[in-house]
């Protein structure tokens, strides 16, 4: 895992942090931590494949008759 230090935060943010988390049960860097992974990466967030999907159907989609090949594969030889 990676670590960060954050430098010059003031007293009152701090402070909010720190209630924060005690509001939730969880410790100021465990809070810290949870604003941070939220506010990347939102569970809201379209996903690349959500979003190519959506563009298909306004476009009218385009039906493809694709089978999958349920062969057996031969494992690789490095001789």
């Amino acid at each position: 895992m990676s670590a960060i230090t954050i430098r010059n935060l003031p007293e009152a943010t701090h402070r909010a942090l720190k209630m924060r988390a005690a509001r939730h049960g969880h410790s100021t860097e465990a809070e810290i931590r949870e604003i941070l992974k939220t506010t990347v990466a939102p569970p809201e967030r379209i996903k690349l494949g959500s979003l190519l999907a959506a563009i298909g159907r306004r476009a009218g989609s385009v039906k493809l008759d694709i089978k999958r090949d349920k062969s057996a594969t031969k494992p690789i030889q490095f001789e």
